[in-house]
């Protein structure tokens, strides 16, 4: 469908009208966030689509996010601004000790700049935050919609299993409050980012829409001299397997049980291994993340090189395309993860945990290896097998790529966009 077959069928569709307002609202600068904007306004543009976009942001996101807003100047675009909120406002939003506290003042928020901008739809970029505010917070002024990251009512169908006392009242209290926001009669559409939820959440008898959003990747295409320059300026021996550990390095992420792990290696596996660090250290942990490095490196045999550093986001897949497997060792991580789809998209295997909905696409699409990443043995098996193998005995390359192309970027906007305004 051309440009203009697909905007005309936009208009015949667009029960909001042709000078319709649509506002995103985002506060988070970090992440899958600020991706989502920049893939939304990409697609947008491209569309020529009617009405007018206003993304609501952080006063942050004006610098630390330049480019996406340079991208929506260069083409002078009319129909799309970006909105920061006031500072007060967001000094006020940030400074709040409790979280309950800020989620409250963060829908106030959204609520001030939805009747100001006199918006008729607001998508909700991060709804998992505002559900309390929607129950209990004073009406919204207009419909809205919002992405939804992190279900687990139906962990208890994945592989791997074996859900503890905690895990069930999570899933009894994120049922309950979940069908309480369904329930509003403003709600249109609920984008969920888990495609084994969507039935099991459209058991709640809302009125609202239940949609899979494909979670965005952007392919790209690398030439091999730029891989080989980037090895070359992280000084990277070769010969060597590179295992990279890639975004905000914290232990969530699962770099101590990553760093245990190397530990356990036989020295042959040492010798064969380089492990790069690249991403953030989370402040707090930085001293004893570089202690721990700094002491394997010195007893053995391995190359630990760490990237404490902002990685831009035309780098990015740079390093995926450079490594040799991508590790995902998170501690219990619920929801999807970019990681993935940089590794599928990079046609490399990941080494991941096998919790939730992780676990569940590395094995179902065959992407890698799965282990119980709370278990640094069972890590440092994992690569071994991954070193002292080939690699592409682990993953199926075509089932990869199936899996990487179903995550196009364009597929994320066009489900938003076209039901949005259908």
């Amino acid at each position: 469908m051309s440009i203009y077959q697909d905007k005309n069928l936009f208009l015949k569709q667009n029960k909001l009208g042709i000078n319709s307002r649509v506002m995103l609202f985002d506060l988070a600068t970090v992440g899958h966030h600020p991706i989502y904007i920049q893939y939304l306004v990409k697609y947008w543009q491209e569309k020529e689509l009617p009405g007018k976009l206003d993304i609501v942001v952080s006063p942050n996101f004006l610098d630390e996010h330049h480019s996406i807003i340079t991208h929506s100047k260069i083409n002078q675009s009319q129909s799309i601004r970006f909105i920061p909120v006031e500072q007060k406002d967001y000094s006020n939003y940030i400074s709040q000790k409790k979280i309950i506290n800020s989620i409250f003042i963060e829908w106030d928020i959204s609520r001030k700049y939805a009747t100001r901008l006199k918006v008729d739809h607001c998508l909700f970029m991060y709804l998992d935050r505002l559900q309390l505010p929607i129950v209990l917070g004073d009406n919204f002024p207009c419909l809205f919609s919002g992405i939804y990251f992190r279900p687990t009512l139906h962990y208890d169908d994945f592989d791997n299993s074996l859900p503890s006392w905690k895990d069930r009242l999570r899933q009894w209290r994120q049922r309950l409050l979940l069908s309480s926001v369904l329930r509003n009669p403003q709600f249109k559409f609920l984008f969920c980012l888990d495609p084994f939820a969507v039935k099991h959440i459209e058991k709640l008898n809302s009125k609202a829409k239940i949609l899979y959003l494909p979670d965005p990747v952007q392919i790209c295409e690398t030439a091999d001299l730029k891989t080989e320059q980037l090895k070359t300026r992280l000084g990277i021996n070769c010969d060597r397997k590179i295992f990279l550990l890639f975004g905000y390095l914290e232990s969530r992420k699962g770099i101590y049980q990553l760093l245990e792990a190397i530990k356990l290696l036989p020295p042959v596996a040492c010798e064969n291994l380089c492990l790069v660090l690249a991403g953030f250290i989370h402040p707090l942990e930085k001293l004893q993340i570089e202690t721990l490095v700094r002491e394997i490196a010195h007893s053995l045999p391995v190359q630990i090189i760490t990237c404490n550093d902002f990685v831009p986001e035309q780098e990015v897949h740079l390093y995926f395309q450079m490594a040799d497997v991508i590790l995902a060792p998170y501690q219990r991580h619920v929801g999807m993860s970019g990681i993935l789809l940089l590794a599928a998209a990079a046609n490399k295997p990941v080494l991941s945990s096998n919790y939730g909905l992780l676990g569940q696409l590395v094995c179902q699409h065959k992407l890698g290896m799965t282990v119980d990443s709370t278990l640094p043995h069972e890590i440092a098996d994992g690569i071994v097998k991954f070193i002292s193998d080939v690699p592409q005995n682990f993953y199926d390359i075509k089932m990869m790529e199936n899996f990487a192309k179903q995550h196009f970027h364009e597929n994320f906007a066009s489900v938003i966009t076209n039901n949005i305004f259908d």
